[in-house]
């Protein structure tokens, strides 16, 4: 069984709003349709979390209402919500971002100062010769 979706509590098997919770949530949408950004939206309306978690609450279908779970948003409070995401991420250059594998630059040739002492601990020895690399060049 999964877990019940905040804003909900379970009594006698049913599914019923948990209305101080569910108050916060209509708060957290009405706040991000306002133009907060979901962690300061969230925490405006009194649920302590996190963007990526404020997200996933504004995506829980859940609060539209179905066969199981009552509704607390309203379908166009949810829908201008999901828009309003979608824009700003848009906005902000994180729709279909593609990332290209940077190729791997390793050093061929560096410049060193004077080697002045020699341990008999390779460790030693080894760490005392990078600490005297002073620049690289490809």
């Amino acid at each position: 069984m999964g877990h019940t979706p905040f804003g909900y509590k379970i009594e006698n098997g049913i599914a019923v709003i948990d209305q101080p919770a569910a108050d916060k949530l209509r708060q957290l949408y009405k706040n991000y349709l306002s133009g907060m950004s979901l962690s300061k939206a969230a925490s405006a309306a009194g649920i302590k979390t996190y963007h990526g978690t404020a997200k996933r609450l504004m995506e829980t279908a859940h609060y539209l209402g179905d066969s199981f779970y009552p509704a607390i948003i309203d379908k166009d409070t949810y829908q201008k919500a999901q828009e309003e995401r979608k824009r700003r991420a848009t906005a902000l250059g994180r729709n279909n971002k593609q990332t290209q594998m940077r190729k791997l630059q390793i050093p061929t040739r560096f410049h060193m100062g004077e080697v002045a002492a020699l341990y008999d601990n390779p460790v030693k020895q080894a760490e005392y010769l990078y600490s005297l690399i002073e620049s690289e060049s490809k």
